[in-house]
């Protein structure tokens, strides 16, 4: 299974306020880079995950984990609000 376009285009458009955005499909789903620096993960099942190795500093509770891998599910309030993404992802490029 492999992501279709449409989640590309949300996952895009709601970390566009970060600027300097770069994505690139791989294993049936798609990295996305700000300034060469990946961040976010979005899978094949179009659920987003960011990067991090501490989701409770991030999110200030745990999420869903990416198989054994550091991205952690986006909460489902900041697929609705630009904003409160673009703040996440913030936040987990300065916890790399």
């Amino acid at each position: 299974m492999s992501i279709d376009d449409s989640d590309i285009a949300f996952a895009v458009d709601l970390f566009s306020g970060l600027g300097g955005l770069t994505k690139r499909k791989m294993f049936g789903g798609m990295c996305l880079y700000r300034d060469g620096t990946v961040f976010a993960l979005l899978s094949s099942t179009g659920r987003i995950y960011l990067k991090t190795k501490d989701p409770a500093a991030l999110y200030g509770q745990e999420t869903e984990q990416f198989h054994t891998m550091p991205y952690w599910a986006l909460p489902e309030d900041a697929l609705d609000d630009p904003e409160t993404a673009v703040g996440y992802a913030r936040a987990a490029l300065s916890l790399l």
